[in-house]
């Protein structure tokens, strides 16, 4: 049955299409020209938008590049103003971490300098000479305490 309705709406040749078959062509040829259009002014717009991500994709580089060399700067800065703190000690790729990685060091030295200030404390050498005292004569003889009262030698 949809052979015979094909057939139907097929034209044998030399004749002219019925007018509302011309209508429905025309109608459809003008819906085909008007997507043909929009899928140009589509196709436009991708390009532009590609052009535009590409662009974008671009300056992004850039930008990630200049933050690269602008925390690797403030990390000098850092590192330059607190020479107290090991260059190793000081790590990250943000200025935060960088911060952050400061402040454990800080802290890590301070912890450190309160150990080596309490071990100096606790082990105080009184500064000058010792004070002067007689030699013990307790555990010489009787006979080598007269010899060390005279002077002489044995």
């Amino acid at each position: 049955m949809a052979d015979d309705e094909l057939n139907q709406n097929q034209n044998p040749e030399g004749e002219e299409p019925e007018p509302s078959q011309a209508l429905r062509i025309t109608e459809l040829e003008g819906l085909v020209a008007q997507r043909d259009e929009e899928l140009t002014k589509a196709n436009a717009r991708i390009t532009e938008l590609e052009q535009a991500v590409a662009e974008s994709e671009e300056k992004l580089t850039t930008s990630q590049n200049s933050l690269t060399e602008a925390v690797a700067g403030y990390k000098a800065m850092v590192v330059q103003a607190n020479p107290e703190v090991l260059e190793e000690l000081i790590t990250g790729d943000t200025i935060e971490s960088i911060n952050e990685s400061l402040k454990k060091s800080k802290t890590l030295i301070s912890r450190v300098r309160q150990g080596l200030e309490a071990e100096i404390s606790g082990a105080k050498i009184p500064a000058g000479a010792p004070q002067r005292t007689p030699p013990d004569l307790s555990a010489l003889s009787p006979r080598e305490k007269i010899q060390y009262a005279i002077g002489g030698k044995k």
